[in-house]
């Protein structure tokens, strides 16, 4: 990948929102970004698994996955800034394409922060894949397929689209983004009862 990342110019609103101007801060988008396909409230975490808030935070946010009411779509997207991001993102994509992100995920953040994994060292990275009893060429491979590629260009737009500046971020059905801050959880329930009234 080439630097691919150019924010867009434009300036983030911050607007009050009863609860959720007590609790922090939000950002809307205008326009906002299309919602891929469902009828549900799409609620997006953006990060990297280098990033050591994203890892502070994913305990809180399993945790609160769980409390998401049956209108609301959870998903990650990692986000990508450059090439180094970019490898991160095709990783977890090929987690996704070969159904390990369950088993994969919190691992690989533990590997990353506590054991200082790299996973742009080919070699450390694959040693460690055959110790979680992954197939690491099956892996590899299915980093560079095509299906893979796309989906981690397609994160490079989202993160453009989103105005995403650092990570760990959440979204809100293609209107609001919100860093990370104490109550993040209550700003994002707050958002998503909004679109809710709205829709």
């Amino acid at each position: 990948m080439k630097r691919i990342f150019s924010l867009l110019a434009g300036v983030l609103l911050v607007l009050p929102l009863g609860a959720a101007a007590q609790q922090g801060q939000y950002n809307e988008i205008r326009p906002p970004v299309p919602v891929e396909g469902t009828d549900k409230i799409e609620v997006i975490e953006f990060f990297w698994y280098g990033c050591i808030h994203c890892y502070n935070l994913e305990p809180a946010l399993e945790s609160w996955i769980k409390t998401l009411p049956k209108d609301v779509e959870f998903r990650r997207v990692p986000a990508v800034f450059n090439e180094r991001w970019g490898l991160d993102a095709s990783i977890y994509y090929a987690m996704e394409a070969l159904g390990l992100v369950d088993k994969l995920h919190r691992p690989l953040f533990d590997a990353i922060h506590k054991n200082r994994l790299r996973t742009d060292n080919q070699q450390e990275f694959t040693e460690w894949l055959t110790r979680q009893g992954v197939d690491a060429k099956k892996f590899v491979e299915t980093v560079k397929s095509f299906g893979v590629r796309s989906k981690t260009r397609r994160a490079v737009q989202l993160t453009v689209q989103y105005k995403i500046d650092g990570t760990p971020a959440m979204a809100v059905h293609g209107r609001y983004t919100i860093p990370a801050q104490p109550g993040v959880f209550k700003v994002v329930d707050d958002l998503v009862d909004r679109v809710r009234k709205e829709k």
